[in-house]
């Protein structure tokens, strides 16, 4: 099986050097710099990154994250690079899983901050695991926004969301996951009907 999440992280880890510490993201208040202390917390620090979803400790994993991100730059971008084995988001049981769109996106945060940038052509394996995951997550991300939507990729299926839903999301998955990963002044989607007007996503 083709290891894109792996894949996925190393590009980043190039880009986020050529790039620099202090380059704008789609991560609104983030730099290249913050978006690299993040991606390291997730990895290395569970008990911090337990923030992103655990309210009460949300201010000691922004402390956490502000910390790493004081570090030298190449270093917590060596650290993104190369997680440890025993991180639960990253050994070789999870990572796939919880990593193919994790780094997918957050690759696109990087790339669609900077003026220039251009949707990449994505093979159709990393396309079809895209999609197995917009699957899962957009399902969720979509109930918990309260709104009736039928998400069509052509070539790689449907799902809906809600009873008879009058609105229509399409796009190719990778699109697909930036929408409705919350980036979705940057995705390059086709939305049919007025449903997703205002709604705020993301998990």
């Amino acid at each position: 099986m083709t290891a894109y999440a792996q894949r996925e992280r190393r590009l980043l880890a190039d880009l986020l050097l050529r790039l620099g510490p202090d380059q704008p993201t789609l991560c609104e208040g983030w730099t290249t710099r913050d978006l690299a202390a993040h991606l390291v917390v997730r990895d290395r620090r569970p008990d911090a990154s337990a923030g992103m979803l655990i309210p009460p400790l949300r201010e000691h994993g922004e402390r956490v994250r502000r910390q790493t991100a004081a570090r030298p730059y190449e270093q917590v971008v060596h650290e993104v690079r190369t997680p440890p084995w025993w991180s639960p988001v990253s050994n070789p049981l999870t990572d796939e899983l919880a990593n193919t769109i994790e780094f997918f996106v957050h690759h696109e945060d990087a790339r669609r901050g900077q003026p220039d940038w251009q949707p990449r052509d994505l093979d159709p394996g990393l396309s079809a695991a895209l999609w197995r995951n917009v699957r899962l997550t957009g399902k969720l991300v979509l109930r918990r926004a309260g709104v009736k939507v039928k998400v069509v990729s052509e070539g790689y299926g449907s799902f809906s969301v809600g009873d008879s839903p009058a609105t229509t999301l399409s796009g190719p998955p990778g699109e697909l996951a930036v929408y409705l990963t919350g980036r979705t002044s940057a995705a390059r989607v086709v939305i049919d009907g007025d449903a997703l007007e205002g709604v705020r996503l993301g998990m």
